[in-house]
C-alpha cells in the first residue's frame, strides 16, 4: 500500500464529492463539505456501474471492493466479517461492495469469474485480488500482506 500523504483526497460515500482531509484528522470523523455526510463510512459503500470509478479513483486511501451477489451463500457468510473489518479499519482502508448482478459492467471490466472476490485498489489501479470467502482475521491478514 502507498504511504499516507499529509492531505488526502477522499470521495464522499453519499454524494461522491472529493474532499481534502488532513491525514492527522482521519480519526476525527471528517464530514463532506458538500452534503455533511461522514467521509469515512462505518460500513462498506455500495457501488454501481455509475459510482464505481468516482469512488475508487477519488481515494488516496486504498479501497477494498467485495464483488458479491445476493444469491451467493459464501458471499452472505462473509458479509458480516467484511462489515466488521470496514468499521475497524475505516481510517486506513476504504471498503466497498459491488453487487455483480446489478453492476454487470464493472464486474465484466474486472473479469470477475467467481464470487466473492476481493480486489484491492491503490489510487484507482488494481493492486491485488483474492477469490473465496474469508473471515474477519483472513480479510485483515490479506490486506496486511499487500502492504
Amino acid at each position: 500500500m502507498q504511504p499516507v500523504r499529509d492531505r488526502l483526497i477522499l470521495a464522499c460515500p453519499q454524494c461522491l464529492t472529493p474532499n481534502r482531509v488532513p491525514a492527522q484528522r482521519l480519526g476525527d470523523e471528517p464530514k463532506c463539505g458538500k452534503c455533511g455526510s461522514a467521509v469515512l463510512a462505518d460500513k462498506p459503500v455500495p457501488l454501481t456501474d455509475a459510482s464505481f470509478d468516482l469512488f475508487v479513483q477519488r481515494s488516496d486511501l486504498p479501497v477494498v471492493v467485495d464483488f458479491w451477489a445476493a444469491w451467493c451463500g459464501p458471499c452472505r457468510m462473509m458479509a458480516p466479517h467484511f462489515e466488521q473489518i470496514a468499521a475497524e479499519m475505516k481510517t486506513q482502508v476504504r471498503f466497498a461492495k459491488v453487487d455483480t448482478e446489478q453492476a454487470q459492467g464493472v464486474a465484466a471490466r474486472f473479469g470477475i469469474r467467481s464470487i466473492p472476490t476481493l480486489v484491492l485498489f491503490n489510487r484507482g489501479q488494481e493492486a491485488a485480488r483474492v477469490a473465496g470467502a474469508m473471515d474477519r482475521a483472513g480479510i485483515r491478514s490479506w490486506i496486511a500482506a499487500q502492504g
